[in-house]
């Protein structure tokens, strides 16, 4: 139960990364006027929004792969018990 714990706060942890990037980004379009088109901004946010999608594919995997070695290891440790006795 405890290896689905970072899974479960997954969620808002995405969400709070995507308000930071999209806070941080709508900010410097503010401060800095029309230094920027529009249109570089989204070209920006598309591929940040790409990159944070390849991310999470890769945090998959490797939570998977937590999961399944923190399975092993608890079918080990019984299999060492059972051995002892």
């Amino acid at each position: 139960s405890t290896a689905n714990a970072p899974e479960d706060d997954a969620p808002s942890r995405y969400s709070r990364t995507e308000r930071t990037v999209y806070g941080r980004y709508s900010r410097d379009a503010n401060s800095s006027g029309s230094s920027l088109p529009s249109n570089t901004l989204e070209k920006r946010i598309e591929e940040l929004e790409r990159e944070l999608a390849k991310e999470r594919q890769e945090n998959a995997r490797l939570m998977k792969m937590a999961q399944d070695k923190e399975e092993l290891i608890g079918k080990l440790k019984e299999e060492i018990d059972l051995l002892n006795r």
